[in-house]
């Protein structure tokens, strides 16, 4: 995993924690490879957890974020040992600090902060506004610190903050970074001590060639420049920018269909495969398997076959691709599998990791019918 390796080393001699951001590839193996190169992990579930775990992560370099967390998850996460709690409210510090009084474990916290930044990204995607649903003001922060550094029960380590995904400009990663800065000041002077600052994830990555995203040398280099403090440690939690790249969907090509004036090549992955460009109307590029020099090409949208007219997979491409033919769709690697769905009763894709040029592993089958129709019951009345 060269991407985080990428993060981890442009740290330098600079306290630092790379955490991979699970929701966007939990396939266990992939969890499993950068287990194996020392890296933390940002969860947002009791089941991502587990998933951790089971790939042989380090309890110890979780973190645990997300708006909802149960009771149910918040106790296997104080007995499994992680790092810090990212706290998003208020009603969630104290629920944390109740059940942590009830096992006896005391619970490491940070809070996060919502800078109101804009991060200039997809509405879906941005998460450091005021009328986001995550943290908590800087206003509203204050009081919790002041609360959770005098539990008996509550540990502070940290401050949190993350503005969004997809971020193509370090600007307003720096804007927040600042705020996050001068609050850590207040703090301070409140005798409140961190130990660890967590600015998110959030680099983008390049879709298209336009995009221009900034490398993880650049992310790190201006992240470190504006909190300036050689001695704290700093978390990050990339994942789009570690996996986005390194996954495609290969497709075949079923049907081309002329409707007058547009044209459709339909094929058989669909909306309940990759969401993206439906939910976000996403562009990702797509591409012919198996490319034959000046073939006639064709402009088409490349739909799939689920039930719906949001069921496409990009507008207006160019290709030359014939039934029986293979696409690739790239940039697949992060928020593809992961937000897939059985809609239409669809068996989700087989997963394929390839290692060089000469290795490949199937590290997901292929789903069957009776694998979306197990656990259901008809009625024996």
């Amino acid at each position: 995993m060269q991407r985080w390796q990428a993060f981890d080393q442009a740290f330098g001699s600079q306290p630092h924690l790379v955490c991979y951001a699970v929701k966007t590839n939990s396939n266990l193996a992939v969890l499993q490879t950068l287990a194996k190169l020392g890296a933390g992990f940002d969860i947002v579930s009791g089941g991502e957890l587990a998933r951790v775990l089971r790939a042989g992560g380090d309890p110890g370099k979780v973190v645990f974020s997300g708006v909802g967390k149960t009771e149910s998850e918040m106790r296997f996460a104080l007995h499994m040992g992680i790092k810090c709690f990212n706290i998003e409210s208020e009603a969630e510090l104290y629920r944390l600090e109740a059940i942590a009084q009830e096992l006896a474990t005391p619970a490491a916290i940070s809070i996060r902060v919502n800078p109101d930044v804009d991060p200039k990204t997809h509405a879906y995607i941005s998460t450091g506004l005021k009328e986001n649903k995550f943290g908590v003001s800087f206003e509203q922060a204050l009081p919790l610190y002041r609360y959770a550094f005098a539990s008996e029960h509550l540990v502070v380590h940290g401050i949190d903050c993350h503005i969004g995904s997809q971020l193509l400009s370090l600007a307003p990663l720096e804007e927040a970074a600042k705020r996050v800065i001068d609050f850590q000041a207040k703090l301070t002077n409140e005798g409140i001590g961190l130990h660890h600052i967590d600015m998110g994830g959030g680099l983008g990555i390049d879709y298209q060639p336009q995009d221009n995203a900034p490398t993880p040398e650049a992310y790190v280099k201006a992240l470190c420049a504006a909190i300036n403090q050689p001695e704290i440690e700093i978390l990050i939690e990339p994942g789009r920018s570690i996996i986005g790249n390194n996954g495609i969907l290969v497709t075949k090509v079923e049907y081309l269909k002329n409707n007058q004036d547009k044209q459709f090549m339909i094929v058989d992955a669909a909306m309940n495969d990759l969401i993206r460009p439906a939910l976000y109307d996403a562009w990702q590029d797509i591409v012919e398997v198996t490319q034959i020099p000046e073939a006639k090409t064709n402009n088409v949208d490349v739909v799939g076959p689920v039930c719906e007219t949001g069921d496409f997979l990009g507008k207006t491409r160019n290709l030359a691709a014939q039934p029986g033919d293979y696409l690739a769709i790239l940039s697949a690697g992060a928020y593809g599998f992961v937000m897939s769905s059985n809609y239409n009763t669809r068996p989700r894709a087989a997963e394929i990791m390839v290692d060089g040029a000469d290795k490949h592993y199937c590290v997901r089958a292929r789903e069957t019918l009776d694998d979306l129709m197990r656990g259901e019951t008809l009625i024996t009345d």
